[in-house]
Order: structure tokens, then C-alpha cells, then sequence
């Protein structure tokens, strides 16, 4: 694609991990992009579906790779979930498969955390680098016992700068063969939930938009199905489209660069 229709869309939604930065480095001139994209009054939107850090602490950190964000244009899954629960399940106990500040960030908005089987109502799964079998076998138990079955995010896994590692699909798929029972909803992309945030904080019809990532199922997916524009970048994920060669993105472009350096 030689010439990027930057005058087409007015609303930018951007994957974080990936898109504008692998591991610890900053994908090649995604600051410059960013930057230009605000100048020309652009509304942004930057999502995830990582729950390892905090809004601000993504926000802290595309600042520190030279961004100019604030913190409300974040939304990870960890935002969407937490509003999902404390509207819906207010005060009720729960047990995840993650990160201390996903359960940190859960507990803060009124949920109470257990290990205790016969105390869970809602079991979740997200990306956990602390995984191990006693965390399944407490997840496996409560949802034996009825609780419900969520997750955060259902990718299978996490780009990082050497490759990939397992993500929380890869455990979904492992409780469900253990328990018979199947996901009930999830709450990153692509769902549902994910989208009416962000059509929240933009305020822009999806004609208007267009969603920047790296991965088919996820970021590619959620655009086709809510019918807005898609642009998949090679940056990320290894050989993205052989997986999920039936989910085609509206644009393939190298990098996110590649959206203002030839644009009219």
C-alpha cells in the first residue's frame, strides 16, 4: 500500500503491545505516528488486552517512549471487566488466574478475593507468568462447584521480545477439558464489552474509525465484526495471517508508520 487514506477516519484505535512497542522497545517511528495523528486532531484510543499493568502505568509508559497520551485514552481489559463486575456482581467473591494487580485492581472496586473453592462465585482467567498446577486445580474446583466462568482475555499468547509466551487462552482451553464447562463471556477484544468503551469514549461512528493491530482474531476480528476499518501490522505477532487466514484486515501495512509517511 503505497498511500495510507489518513483523511478517511477521524477515530484511531490502536493494540498497544505489538503495534507500538514489543517487549520493552518501541516499534520504529510509532511516536512519530502518534504525534502527528494528535496535530491533526485525531481522536486516539489506545487498547490491550493485558491486565499485567494499570491504565496509568501504560499511559506512564507510551509517555515515556515519547507519546503525547493521557491516561483515559487507555482502556485494557482489566477497565472493562472491573466495570462489568462492580455493576453486576457488587461485592462478590471471586478467584483469577493472574498478575497481583489484576486482583489488586479487582478488590479496589469491591470485589473480594479467595483461594477459598466453597467461597468463589466467579472464577477468571488472564494472563498469568506465575501460572502453575495449584492455580488450576483452585480454578478447576470452584467451577466444579458452580461458579461462573469469565476470563479478561482469551488470547492464546503474548508477543514478548524473543517470541511469544502462553496466554490465557491456552489455560481457558485447559479448564475446559478439565471441567466439561465452557467460557461464559470474556471481556478484551474482540467483544463486545471492549467495543462499547471505546464507541464511549470516542463518540464517532464506525464509518469513521479504523482499528490498528497485530493480531487477526483479536484486533482484525473485533474490526469486521462491528464494522469498522482495520489496518494489520507485521510488527507483532509471528506469521499472523497463516493461523487465521479467513479474517481479512481492510489494510496490511509494515508498521504503524506507514499510516502518516506517504498520507494525503
Amino acid at each position: 500500500m503505497k498511500i495510507f487514506p489518513l483523511h478517511k477516519y477521524e477515530g484511531f484505535i490502536f493494540d498497544l503491545d505489538g503495534t507500538l512497542y514489543r517487549g520493552e522497545n518501541i516499534i520504529p517511528k510509532a511516536d512519530i505516528t502518534i504525534n502527528i495523528l494528535r496535530k491533526l486532531n485525531k481522536k486516539l484510543v489506545f487498547i490491550s488486552n493485558k491486565t499485567t499493568g494499570t491504565c496509568k502505568e501504560y499511559s506512564d509508559l507510551l509517555k515515556k517512549y515519547g507519546m503525547i497520551i493521557s491516561e483515559d485514552e487507555i482502556i485494557n481489559s482489566t477497565y472493562v471487566i472491573k466495570k462489568y463486575l462492580s455493576t453486576n456482581y457488587p461485592g462478590k467473591t471471586f478467584y483469577s488466574i493472574s498478575e497481583d494487580v489484576f486482583i489488586k485492581e479487582l478488590c479496589e472496586v469491591g470485589l473480594k478475593f479467595s483461594k477459598d473453592v466453597s467461597k468463589i462465585n466467579i472464577v477468571i482467567v488472564t494472563l498469568d507468568r506465575t501460572l502453575n498446577y495449584t492455580k488450576l486445580e483452585i480454578a478447576a474446583k470452584a467451577l466444579d462447584n458452580g461458579a461462573k466462568f469469565l476470563a479478561a482475555n482469551i488470547d492464546n499468547t503474548c508477543p514478548v521480545e524473543n517470541g511469544e509466551i502462553i496466554d490465557a487462552g491456552s489455560t481457558i482451553s485447559a479448564l475446559e477439558k478439565r471441567t466439561g464447562r465452557k467460557l461464559e463471556k470474556h471481556f478484551g477484544k474482540p467483544s463486545k464489552f471492549m467495543i462499547e468503551e471505546i464507541k464511549k469514549y470516542l463518540k464517532l461512528s464506525p464509518g469513521e474509525c479504523i482499528i490498528i493491530g497485530d493480531r487477526l482474531e483479536t484486533d482484525i476480528a473485533m474490526g469486521n465484526t462491528f464494522g469498522i476499518d482495520t489496518a494489520l501490522v507485521l510488527s507483532g505477532v509471528k506469521n499472523p495471517i497463516n493461523k487465521f487466514s479467513e479474517i481479512k484486515p481492510t489494510y496490511k501495512i509494515k508498521s504503524v508508520y506507514e499510516l502518516i509517511r506517504n498520507a494525503k
